[in-house]
């Protein structure tokens, strides 16, 4: 009786397990690119990744056609730099000092010491591109504003 009963129970979790793992599978969407993906990198987008990927730019972006599209969505449509001419009336937000640098493949990476946001790269910051729902980040001392769309953002509804 004991052993039929522990059959029941294992067979019940095995059912609601897997029924949880469709339900996931389901919910995850595809991004939708910008027709402007499909261009070559410009040679400050290189120049971009280069600074922050070293030697391994080759095997971990630009043989990878995947990520080189994510790249090129997060340069040119994904992050934006504005200037408010108040920026007390904004919410408060993490400045973009708070945010660790990414130097995993570039040990020596450093912060802009004069933030420019015509030269400004957010690839050097490790900024969650992944994570659901804007973000925004202010820069030190300044009325920029670092806005980061998230990878869904031209999705229809």
């Amino acid at each position: 009786m004991k052993l039929s009963v522990l059959k029941v129970l294992f067979f019940l979790c095995l059912c609601s397990k897997s029924y949880s793992q469709d339900k996931k599978f389901a919910s995850a969407q595809l991004i939708v690119f910008n027709s402007n993906t499909s261009t070559v990198f410009t040679s400050n987008e290189l120049n971009m990744l280069r600074s922050v990927y070293g030697a391994a730019l080759q095997t971990e972006i630009l043989e990878r056609p995947t990520r080189v599209l994510a790249m090129k969505e997060i340069l040119r449509n994904r992050v934006l730099v504005k200037e408010f001419s108040d920026p007390k009336n904004q919410k408060p937000c993490p400045l973009l000092s708070e945010v660790p640098l990414f130097d995993v493949y570039a040990p020596r990476l450093k912060r802009d010491a004069v933030f420019n946001p015509s030269t400004f790269n957010p690839l050097k910051y490790d900024f969650q591109f992944h994570k659901p729902g804007y973000q925004m980040f202010r820069v030190d001392g300044s009325n920029y504003f670092i806005i980061i769309k998230p990878q869904h953002y031209n999705n229809k509804l």
